[in-house]
């Protein structure tokens, strides 16, 4: 799942397919970092068994986690997957006592901001930079 993130939101910024080289170094570049417990998690969605969905969470403070690497395959988008891969990472947070959840994206990437807004998510100022991050959003989860 993650090499088809990767695959997917390189190939859209470069406007191009990637090669699978340059796969393997967007995953040493940038790491799933922290997306383990007891300050984050991962999660695949499966239907029918089949993996088309994933989307990590972490902790940036006692109070706000963070979404990160979101990905639902293309022909899971319009099922419900993307809905279900939100409610799981959302209850993820709770379960570390977040209050609030927060991530970033890119306007190319409207799928996943259309996303969001339909699941509460508000845009907000920019809570950290990147050369990535072009819209911020956060979703109190009390």
């Amino acid at each position: 799942m993650r090499r088809a993130y990767y695959a997917e939101v390189a190939g859209r910024y470069w406007k191009r397919q990637v090669t699978e080289a340059e796969i393997d170094q967007g995953l040493l570049d940038f790491p799933d970092d922290g997306l383990l417990p007891p300050t984050g998690g991962f999660v695949v969605g499966r239907r029918g068994g089949e993996p088309l969905a994933c989307g990590g969470l972490r902790l940036l403070d006692h109070a706000t986690a963070e979404l990160t690497k979101v990905y639902v395959d293309p022909r899971a988008r319009g099922t419900g997957g993307g809905a279900a891969l939100l409610e799981a990472l959302e209850a993820q947070g709770r379960a570390l006592g977040a209050e609030r959840v927060r991530l970033d994206t890119r306007s190319d990437l409207v799928e996943a901001r259309a996303l969001y807004a339909r699941h509460g998510y508000a845009e907000i100022p920019a809570y950290k930079s990147g050369p990535y991050a072009e819209h911020w959003f956060e979703k109190r989860l009390a």
